[in-house]
């Protein structure tokens, strides 16, 4: 599938701002099943950009600029092919063993309701794949209606107790329901191709199964990534993939803005 990427972020200032410092984990990686034709990261102002790789792997572009900013706009474009690999995620960059993500954060600390959970929609599962299929969908079913919707900073325990959830705080929930059954697990961000305007990218997990290796679950729909998906960051948790994370000197308060849209496009892979 041929996929087509606009992703445009508005940062707003309520007062001019001295100085930005941006990481940008916006750029999606190649691998054996997504081959990204082209791709562009730009900005509105004056401001370098440094393309580097950050420990996870992950493509990552820093911005520095100089104020004063009362605005900055990043917008990013680009085309991506993709295949069906029923999940599967082939050669992609692979810096950290995958126990490491069984490490518990902040964001995805299970809380006293999650392990419960976890252990008995998983009852009966014949291996770990069976296992992660059970807890992809009795987490769907729990939170049918997740969007894709801005950070908010929700841990997976306050999420899944306060049983409204986005597409991230699923995700979230997965990993540590994964973490809490002894299976690594890791958050990943990216895009789904869909039809209408989005306001922030798709959220989705992966775990790891010995002699398989890396499988995509998307409990927010249900199923595991096919050739809609765009994977392009991955991190222990929301923190650590996120799509824009920075510092800012300067006063006042912030406004961010998003306007995405992920579509199919015409060429196929």
């Amino acid at each position: 599938m041929r996929i087509a990427i606009d992703h445009h972020s508005r940062y707003r200032f309520s007062k001019p701002q001295d100085r930005i410092v941006q990481m940008l984990r916006l750029t999606p990686g190649d691998t054996r099943d997504q081959t990204v034709v082209n791709w562009m990261v730009s900005v509105d102002c004056d401001a370098r950009l440094r393309d580097a790789t950050d420990g996870f792997g992950n493509a990552v572009t820093m911005l520095y600029a100089d104020g004063p900013l009362a605005a900055i706009d990043v917008h990013v474009t680009g085309e991506v092919l993709t295949t069906d690999a029923d999940g599967v995620i082939h050669e992609a960059a692979e810096p950290l063993p995958a126990l490491l993500y069984l490490r518990t954060t902040a964001r995805t600390a299970p809380g006293t309701d999650l392990p419960g959970f976890a252990s008995d929609s998983v009852s009966g599962a014949r291996d770990p794949l069976d296992t992660l299929h059970r807890l992809n969908c009795a987490l769907h079913a729990r939170f049918p209606c997740a969007p894709d919707a801005p950070d908010t900073g929700t841990s997976a325990a306050a999420a899944f107790v306060a049983g409204k959830a986005t597409s991230r705080d699923v995700a979230q929930m997965f990993i540590a329901a994964a973490r809490s059954l002894q299976i690594p697990a890791r958050y990943v961000s990216g895009y789904r191709s869909d039809s209408v305007a989005q306001s922030a990218p798709h959220a989705w997990a992966e775990a790891h199964v010995y002699g398989l290796g890396w499988i995509g679950f998307d409990p927010a729909a249900g199923l595991i990534p096919d050739e809609r998906y765009v994977r392009v960051a991955i991190g222990l948790d929301a923190a650590g993939a996120a799509a824009i994370a920075g510092t800012r000197i300067g006063y006042g308060l912030e406004q961010l803005d998003v306007d995405l849209h992920v579509e199919q496009m015409p060429g196929d892979a």
